[in-house]
């Protein structure tokens, strides 16, 4: 029933995914009182577990835990409300048509051991390339967990960023400098041609590194994966960290949600926001679908840039030129996902015989990095190509919580198909999406046709649909160098702040990104408790 709420809230959360939760968590710790309100009737976001058949529960769509950041983790002291990660181990494994299964393992000796098996030269080049990969990460690391500099020589604050920067970067040599350039704006093919002679070497490292990402491994922009997942991740903070959550990808939300809740901060789902309410260029609270309104001396927004300023907040409040560079944002988000529950484990030819479950657990199914160009060839003409790249976790093996015994959950996620097809709609394609994933998986599992009893398809237009990612696209923007740092969401607005008063962003459209790291909500966080700390709320509500 419409009407309005007499409680004025501190700070008002639109969306309870990871990053929100982050972000409310850290203001009720400063003693804020926080309200999340989030539209579907759970927490999460993208990070979740549902069940998709009695007893069967899934990690709907993130489905691995790879740079979740080591501070919130601590800070928020989620170990202590459940989250329990294992690593991946291996952390990547590729089946070939062959019949041939590589195993990047997590000690990188054993890693060698592996590769040399394949190429002694390409193993002796990873162990080279691997050390200098992670020595330039050493630069970019700081940057993760605090906002992007203001690039703005007019004014102090921007110099004194500058300065920040620069700082950063003391001691770096000029040949690093080269290479970090090299790594943001070079192909991934390219740099994986120069440096190795084994395709199948090549594949192992083309597997982890654009996810999620528009354009082939040979597209200008891709080698920026080579850092990216190199950034710490995990309890220990260790550079690469990949783990299975136990529980699900909802266990990281739920902790996040009990976190929060215990330091009083207020949590109500099935609780769809409008609009923001703005007055006089400043955010006074938000009005709820339904006509209810809450008042609130800040707002920030965990939905991306396009959803929060071309769907909550009328036109009239926003500079034209920021309405502009929002609405440029790239996002058309080539990714989808297919959930199975199966009646028997998959058997992926080419596993050893005596392999762990947890050795049974990840598998990527790319052949060449000349196939995966294709993919994106077909794809970004509107196409669902008929040969996909099907990333496979049989999350039952990990997490023997998530089904009952005899069943086992299959989560598959799908690179390179287009949100606008060329022809039909996706409501008419989606059975032939996952048609051509159980296809795809079936080259190397020959038994999982015949052993499903579940399978859901999300689209890019579910994704958009039921978790609000404008255009499907996971990042909330895709991550390309326009795109990031300094640039994301828009130049100018880098800062977790925007035009109104009082309103944030902390989600992934915001520095720095996409992924379930926690970095945005808590760095948006910071961002608001600074502003807090300098009186700019006190008389916020009228």
């Amino acid at each position: 029933m419409a009407g309005n709420s007499e409680k004025i809230y501190d700070a008002i959360v639109i969306g309870g995914g990871h990053n929100g939760l982050t972000a409310a968590a850290y203001l009720a710790r400063a003693g804020l009182s926080t309200l999340v309100l989030e539209r579907r009737e759970i927490v999460g976001g993208c990070c979740v577990t549902e069940e998709i058949a009695p007893g069967c529960r899934v990690s709907t769509t993130s489905y691995i835990a790879s740079m979740l950041r080591q501070e919130v983790v601590r800070d928020l002291r989620l170990a202590e409300h459940g989250l329990r990660m294992i690593p991946c181990d291996p952390a990547i494994q590729v089946p070939f048509p062959d019949g041939h299964v590589v195993s990047w393992w997590v000690d990188r000796e054993r890693a060698q051991e592996e590769f040399a098996k394949i190429s002694a030269k390409d193993a002796e080049t990873f162990v080279r390339v691997d050390d200098q990969l992670k020595k330039l990460v050493r630069y970019l690391q700081p940057f993760f967990m605090e906002p992007p500099p203001e690039v703005d020589t007019s004014s102090m604050n921007g110099w004194a960023d500058l300065f920040r920067l620069g700082k950063r970067f003391r001691g770096i040599s000029t040949g690093e400098i080269s290479q970090l350039v090299s790594f943001l704006t070079g192909s991934l093919g390219e740099f994986l041609d120069r440096n190795y002679e084994s395709d199948k070497i090549k594949t192992m490292f083309l597997a982890n590194n654009v996810y999620g990402k528009h354009g082939g491994p040979y597209q200008s922009g891709t080698a920026i994966g080579l850092l990216f997942h190199l950034l710490g991740g995990g309890e220990q903070q260790l550079q690469g960290f990949s783990g299975h959550v136990i529980g699900g990808m909802g266990a990281i939300s739920q902790a996040l949600a009990a976190a929060g809740q215990k330091l009083g901060v207020e949590v109500r789902t099935s609780s769809p926001v409008a609009q923001i309410d703005i007055r006089h260029g400043r955010a006074r609270g938000i009005v709820m679908e339904d006509g209810t309104e809450i008042r609130a001396r800040m707002v920030l927004s965990n939905a991306d840039p396009k959803r929060t300023f071309l769907g909550m907040v009328p036109s009239k409040e926003l500079p034209d030129d920021f309405l502009h560079a929002i609405r440029g944002i790239k996002m058309n988000g080539p990714c989808a996902k297919v959930n199975m529950v199966l009646a028997e484990e998959p058997c992926f030819k080419g596993t050893r015989s005596d392999a762990t479950p947890l050795e049974r657990t990840f598998y990527t199914l790319i052949p060449s990095l000349e196939f995966a160009e294709r993919c994106y060839d077909i794809a970004k003409l509107g196409e669902i190509p008929e040969e996909l790249w099907v990333d496979c976790v049989v999350s039952s093996n990990a997490d023997d919580s998530l089904a009952p015994k005899g069943k086992h959950i299959l989560t598959c996620f799908v690179q390179y198909v287009p949100y606008h097809l060329r022809q039909g709609s996706w409501n008419e394609k989606r059975e032939l999406l996952g048609d051509r994933v159980v296809k795809k998986i079936a080259e190397y599992a020959p038994n999982v046709p015949n052993a499903i009893i579940t399978r859901q398809v999300l689209t890019p237009l579910d994704l958009e649909r039921t978790y609000g990612l404008t255009e499907g696209n996971i990042f909330h923007g895709d991550l390309r160098l326009e795109q990031l740092f300094f640039m994301r969401p828009v130049p100018g607005w880098s800062q977790y702040r925007t035009p109104i008063d009082g309103l944030y962003l902390c989600g992934a459209g915001t520095h720095p990104g996409g992924g379930v790291t926690g970095a945005p909500g808590h760095n948006a966080a910071q961002q608001v408790l600074r502003d807090w700390k300098k009186g700019q709320f006190k008389e916020a509500v009228a």
